[in-house]
C-alpha cells in the first residue's frame, strides 16, 4: 500500500492526504486554496481503501497521518511543517518549483 500512496501522491504537484471531518486538514487545504493552489485532495475517510491508505502514510512516517502534504512528489510534513514552511516563505518557493505556482 506505501508504493500506492507514492505513486498518488508523485501524480500531482500537491497532494494532500486528508479526513473531511479534521480540522487541521481543513485548515491546511485553506491555505493551498488561498495562494492560488489547487491541490489534488485524497479524504481518506471517503476512499475504500482509506484506513489502509492511513496506515501507509504512519508506515511512511507521517505523524500524525492527517493532513499529510507531498509537494513535487516529496512528502514535506503534517499541519505544523506545512505551517512553518508557510510562515518562513519557503513554501511558495516549494510549490513554484513543482509548478504548482507560478507567480
Amino acid at each position: 500500500m506505501e508504493s500506492n500512496v507514492l505513486k498518488l501522491a508523485a501524480q500531482n504537484a500537491v497532494v494532500i492526504f486528508s479526513k473531511s471531518t479534521c480540522g487541521m486538514c481543513h485548515a491546511i487545504k485553506r491555505l493551498f486554496y488561498e495562494q492560488g493552489v489547487n491541490p489534488t485532495v485524497y479524504e481518506l475517510d471517503e476512499q475504500k481503501h482509506g484506513r489502509e491508505m492511513e496506515l501507509a502514510l504512519k508506515r511512511l512516517g507521517c505523524s500524525p497521518s492527517v493532513p499529510a502534504v507531498f509537494v513535487g512528489g516529496k512528502f514535506i510534513g503534517s499541519a505544523h511543517d506545512v505551517l512553518t514552511l508557510h510562515l518562513d516563505g519557503s513554501l511558495k518557493k516549494m510549490l513554484k518549483d513543482a509548478g504548482a505556482l507560478w507567480l
